[in-house]
């Protein structure tokens, strides 16, 4: 699982930093004509934030995966979790940025509460 996870850690990153660009460049612009632009750069700097820590995160967990035996189970649950949040949690929001569609602001916390599964489980694999 060790290789699965870094390998996604460092997708997951290169993915998280071209997107933060691509906001920081990009998207200025084309959310300048919109009225709540503002709001939905906020909303693309918070995925951006979010994806990048639990990419780096997720490099941590191939590193506890290939460490801990008892606690190699958790790793794993750490591991998809965290893939699950950043997709949930940042695919949400950088979606809502770009397309102003409000609603999918419901599904965002399902992503939240998939990261926080994955630290919880990342602190249960630390312990064993």
């Amino acid at each position: 699982m060790e290789r699965t996870f870094l390998t996604l850690s460092a997708v997951l990153g290169f993915l998280a930093v071209a997107l933060g660009a691509f906001g920081a460049h990009g998207l200025e612009r084309f959310l300048a004509e919109a009225t709540d632009g503002a709001k939905r750069m906020e909303w693309w700097t918070t995925a951006a934030h979010y994806h990048l820590t639990h990419a780096i995160a997720l490099g941590l967990v191939a590193w506890a995966a290939s460490r801990s035996g008892a606690g190699a189970g958790a790793a794993t649950v750490a591991g998809w979790a965290f893939v699950v949040g950043i997709l949930v949690f940042s695919g949400s929001l950088y979606v809502m940025t770009v397309t102003g569609v409000r609603w999918l602001g419901a599904i965002t916390p399902l992503g939240g509460v998939a990261l926080l599964v994955g630290w919880a489980a990342l602190a249960v694999a630390a312990s064993r």
